[in-house]
């Protein structure tokens, strides 16, 4: 078995280095979660490294800090990136997933990326192939080709290469990252299905009351305003007044609900606000529970996979950081992060910022403890994924009632203001 050198962090801040002997790295991680220390570094102390499915096992994993020098020196221009084809998700777990195949076949790299190359539907995907197998050929890792490449190729599928680059598994690693992208876009889906029913209800009746008011009141009730002595309801004259307002000052009306998206998007841009924004939806009734379980499910199977695959504590926190959209999880996972690099538990902040569920809270704290974080997180990963699943059944059967009751409030008072002149006029008559 190979040898690795670690630098870790004790749980009272202290750093130690030493070597291990271990199958793969994330065996030496492992061991050192059960001695109760957090790895920050783990090289191969072996001269010449080995190599795997056609990729060298010597790649290391260096601090953040050596990551972002080494980014700066091998990374191209941001103009050079942005006229580069890039591909949907969906694709780029289809990518991973025919790529693991054929190194589980028994292909070295260079090769099963060129029979890849040869099955490249569309257009951008062939670019991707041609430039990983251009960057490959001149003896760069796979993860720095894709981290040169930029877009679609975002921190976690590079961080995930270099795990694999570095633990010689690949073809494991690779189907772990589909497995991840896949239930990414299922989850999506998800959401996206849930609130496409309602949104499509809300612009219709956002639709009808626009022409209710500016078009069928003033023809029907306009008539009977224009006539002397006739006293009209208060729901009448509020729905003829806002016509009248509309009809007269539709532009300036358009101009500031458009400067009031515009001024709603730079208040929430701030760092602050979008803090406190994002804090408020989490306690919206239905949907907060339902943005907080998808959250914490994304999060949950994110980490896990990461840990699973070898990649350090620290930067497989950093990567599941920045797949959560939630300002104020995000920040909760900054304060895991400085605890982590100060050599303390991961369960604690989680559990004071209020954020995650009790169940994470033990998942992590068992996982420390036993030294199988990576296993409960992803076990617990499936049991998220369930509750996401309620989340949205609930929040599908909720919502359309409240959209009833906003539908027959609209229609209600405009409907009122329509018969009650009508009636009074009767009355009159009579």
């Amino acid at each position: 078995m190979p040898n690795f050198s670690y630098q870790s962090l004790t749980t009272n801040g202290q750093v130690r280095s030493g070597v291990l002997t271990a199958n793969d790295r994330a065996e030496v991680v492992r061991q050192l979660l059960t001695r109760g220390e957090t790895a920050t570094s783990v090289n191969l102390a072996d001269a010449k490294p080995a190599a795997r499915n056609g990729v060298a096992t010597g790649s290391t994993f260096k601090s953040p800090k050596s990551q972002a020098s080494a980014s700066s020196v091998l990374t191209m221009s941001l103009g050079a990136r942005r006229g580069r084809p890039s591909i949907s998700r969906a694709d780029m777990a289809q990518l991973m997933r025919e790529l693991a195949t054929a190194l589980e076949a028994g292909l070295p790299m260079m090769s099963s990326l060129k029979t890849v190359r040869k099955q490249a539907p569309g257009k951008a995907l062939p670019v991707i192939l041609d430039h990983l197998i251009e960057r490959v050929e001149a003896g760069d890792p796979l993860h720095t080709a894709a981290r040169d490449y930029g877009p679609p190729f975002d921190d976690m599928i590079v961080g995930m290469l270099r795990a694999a680059d570095a633990s010689g598994k690949m073809s494991e690693v690779l189907h772990q990252l589909s497995d991840l992208l896949e239930r990414s876009l299922e989850l999506r889906r998800e959401v996206m299905g849930a609130t496409f029913y309602p949104l499509i209800v809300a612009i219709l009746i956002a639709g009808s009351a626009v022409v209710l008011i500016t078009v069928l009141v003033p023809r029907l009730i306009g008539p009977l305003a224009a006539q002397g002595g006739f006293n009209m309801p208060w729901p009448t004259r509020v729905l003829l007044n806002l016509a009248a307002f509309i009809s007269s000052y539709w532009l300036i009306c358009g101009i500031a609900v458009i400067g009031a998206w515009m001024g709603w998007r730079a208040w929430v841009n701030v760092p602050e606000n979008r803090m406190a924004f994002d804090r408020v939806k989490l306690r919206i009734p239905v949907l907060g529970r339902l943005l907080r379980d998808v959250a914490v499910a994304r999060f949950t199977r994110t980490l896990g996979t990461l840990i699973s695959s070898g990649l350090p504590i620290l930067d497989a926190l950093r990567i599941t950081r920045n797949t959560l959209v939630n300002t104020a999880m995000m920040k909760a996972v900054d304060e895991v992060q400085d605890q982590v690099s100060s050599g303390k538990s991961l369960a604690d902040p989680l559990e004071r910022s209020g954020l995650f569920p009790a169940l994470l809270v033990q998942v992590v704290n068992l996982g420390e403890r036993s030294g199988r974080l990576e296993t409960m997180l992803l076990h617990a990963a499936t049991a998220f994924d369930r509750q996401v699943g309620t989340s949205i059944k609930l929040f599908t059967k909720a919502l359309p009632p409240v959209l009833l009751i906003v539908m027959a409030s609209v229609g209600g008072f405009v409907l009122s203001a329509i018969l009650l002149p009508l009636l009074e006029l009767q009355s009159m008559v009579k």
